[in-house]
């Protein structure tokens, strides 16, 4: 996976497939100075966010022929729509890399970008992933990285979370600092 070319997020073509991802960062955050440091001038080194993307009723045990479909493609549509709708992100500053694997190998892939990288957004700032839970569902917080990055309109009908996004910022800095990626 960590072979395969790293695309910007925003110039995704279509393709079909299920599979693994990982999702770079370069821009100017403040608190992702460090994750964007390891991604400048074509290293990408340092994901910050890895995820799965599995054919519709895998969870369930599906029909072990049926095709996936564009499954990867619009997973990573739909994190590029979340980028979107933020009022402090840029779609610009993200990349991202991905491999079709058979179903079966996708979530021990995912597990291991997991464990070799430990993503800020995987590990600290939960939420980045997440659907709208549907109408009369938003009785849940609203996930900590709709807190620092505002901006989906389901997450403002989940509850308020007790910390701010400045005491969550305060936190990823702490764990960015106590878990360095070095890819």
């Amino acid at each position: 996976m960590l072979h395969q070319p790293v695309i910007p997020l925003r110039e995704l073509k279509a393709f079909d497939g299920a599979g693994i991802y990982a999702i770079y960062y370069t821009g100017d955050f403040p608190c992702y100075e460090a994750i964007a440091e390891h991604n400048r001038s074509g290293r990408f080194g340092a994901p910050i966010y890895v995820g799965k993307a599995v054919p519709k009723g895998a969870r369930k045990g599906g029909d072990l022929e049926a095709t996936p479909g564009k499954v990867l493609y619009n997973r990573l549509k739909q994190h590029a729509k979340s980028i979107g709708e933020t009022s402090n992100l840029r779609i610009v500053d993200f990349h991202c890399r991905y491999l079709i694997v058979d179903d079966i190998w996708i979530p021990l892939g995912e597990s291991l970008l997991i464990a070799k990288f430990n993503p800020l957004w995987n590990k600290l700032l939960d939420g980045f992933g997440n659907h709208d839970p549907g109408q009369g569902r938003h009785a849940g917080l609203r996930p900590r990285w709709d807190v620092v990055h505002p901006g989906r309109l389901w997450a403002r009908r989940c509850r308020s979370r007790d910390e701010t996004a400045e005491q969550i910022i305060r936190e990823a800095r702490d764990y960015l600092r106590n878990n360095p990626h070095t890819g």
